[in-house]
């Protein structure tokens, strides 16, 4: 086994070692042009050091890598390489990235993310008229047009958590169940996304198709010396499905997505799937779980200027497409805002014999493990069940540079049986809070959630590092 990772630590190296004496290659190109980058953006002393901090964070092939990590495990900073390429039908791009908090949570994962950029010739203009024998008209000119890309994503990553709450399932549960475990998952799998662009009707509505196949490899701990019991004190595999054992698993979805824009102002994002998570050497574990997400984004100036610019395509660790700039971090006069509503409701299936392991359930309350707001009144993970009900509102605003605002009412329920799902169930939460934005999204926000009836809960957190899985789904 060291043989094989010396061999490839060798091969590595090797890429970066010139064919030939006084010959570089791309690879070495692009170090050389990063270094040059690098330079001039951190000349100027103290006037340059907002620039050269740009350059460190987003340039390529190297730059640093920081973020938030999931609720309750810090700060996560390390590094980044992200490189890519063009051929005549692909873009092609490659990712690594590594960080570590002071918590001890950790994250290390490789990527490649392949986007299919065929020429699509689309004859325009008028018509010559039709010769005498009855020829067919003929335009005049010709030029290419490009419709939406495939996308495919390859990934190997994992991630370690030292601190998430777990206070037992469903919707009644309470503050006195409060227990903390820690969880290491590796993810191994491909997902892709296929846009319809056959018919005019279908463009419109910006139809894609959806699929994932995923391995899963999750191991569960118990945490001492937290403020609060470690899960194995106070629950079983009774109380907490899959605490007992976490076998592999393989995990299949399926599903669709439409994000027409309307009257350029009004965005739709719309997704249906069904997921499968089967457990070769367990059947207890094994469920299905399908999801329908229904987000809207009203943009109060117009998509064209607040709408943020879309990133599928694009790795990871990069924050744009092959041989395009970074978005710059604006402080123009153009006050983006947005109201956003949010639509979730989820239900897991599963047998008579089996139960869905808690682990891979889905949470309200704080942020979730994707670090999305839900219940923000609520601690993090606060509630955990196989389905849940949610309704969100979010108005967002920029109010003088990079400086905005933030107000949010959420409600929503979990529960063990989706006939339990009742909107007199609902839990409820508002708030507000201030907002950093670069471009046009928010990148850092500070918030104090009410109403939960449990007390304030208060965030600060900046953008969050790229999911566990760069994909159209949530990791759960």
């Amino acid at each position: 086994m060291r043989r094989r990772l010396a061999v490839l630590l060798l091969a590595s190296i090797s890429a970066l070692i010139p064919c030939a004496w006084g010959q570089e290659n791309w690879l070495q190109a692009d170090f050389r042009r990063e270094g040059e980058r690098m330079g001039d953006a951190c000349k100027g002393g103290f006037k340059g050091m907002p620039g050269c901090a740009i350059e460190l964070f987003t340039d390529h092939p190297l730059h640093i890598a920081a973020g938030s990590m999931p609720p309750q495990n810090g700060f996560g900073i390390g590094g980044a390489f992200s490189e890519s390429r063009n051929t005549r039908n692909w873009r092609l791009s490659w990712d690594l990235d590594a960080v570590g908090a002071t918590s001890g949570a950790w994250r290390a994962g490789g990527y490649m993310t392949l986007v299919h950029t065929p020429e699509v010739t689309i004859h325009v203009g008028e018509s010559t008229a039709a010769g005498s024998g009855g020829e067919a008209a003929k335009p005049k000119k010709s030029n290419l047009a490009v419709h939406p890309y495939t996308v495919f994503n390859l990934y190997a990553q994992t991630i370690s958590l030292n601190k998430l709450n777990y206070f037992g399932l469903g919707n009644d549960t309470s503050l006195a169940g409060t227990s903390v475990f820690g969880m290491t998952q590796t993810i191994v799998g491909l997902n892709a996304i296929k846009p319809v662009y056959e018919w005019a009707a279908i463009r419109k509505l910006n139809l894609a198709l959806l699929g994932e196949v995923n391995g899963r490899f999750v191991n569960i701990r118990g945490e001492n010396g937290q403020s609060v019991p470690s899960i194995y004190t106070n629950y079983t595999n009774t109380t907490a499905p899959g605490l007992s054992s976490q076998p592999a698993f393989v995990q299949l979805a399926q599903g669709l997505r439409i994000k027409p824009v309307i009257a350029d102002r009004l965005q739709l994002n719309y997704m249906g799937n069904f997921q499968e998570f089967f457990a070769p050497s367990s059947s207890q574990n094994s469920f299905e779980r399908w999801t329908v997400d229904l987000n809207h984004t009203l943009f109060l100036y117009g998509y064209t200027h607040s709408g943020p610019k879309s990133t599928e395509g694009v790795g990871p660790d990069s924050c744009a497409p092959t041989g395009a700039t970074c978005p710059a971090v604006s402080h123009s006069k153009n006050l983006n805002g947005s109201v956003n509503l949010r639509l979730l409701l989820s239900e897991s299936m599963n047998s008579a014999t089996s139960a869905v392991p808690f682990y891979f359930q889905q949470t309200l309350g704080g942020s979730d493990i994707n670090s999305a707001m839900s219940l923000g009144s609520y601690q993090d993970y606060r509630f955990r069940a196989p389905d849940n009900l949610a309704f969100e509102v979010e108005f967002n605003r920029r109010l003088w540079k990079p400086l905005g605002i933030m107000v949010f009412y959420d409600t929503g329920e979990v529960a063990v049986q989706a006939s339990d799902l009742s909107f007199a169930k609902m839990r409820h939460s508002f708030g507000g809070g201030l907002t950093l934005w670069s471009a046009t999204k928010v990148v850092f926000r500070a918030y104090v959630g009410f109403g939960g009836g449990e007390g304030a809960h208060t965030f600060v957190g900046i953008l969050p590092l790229p999911g566990p899985v760069a994909a159209p789904y949530r990791t759960y």
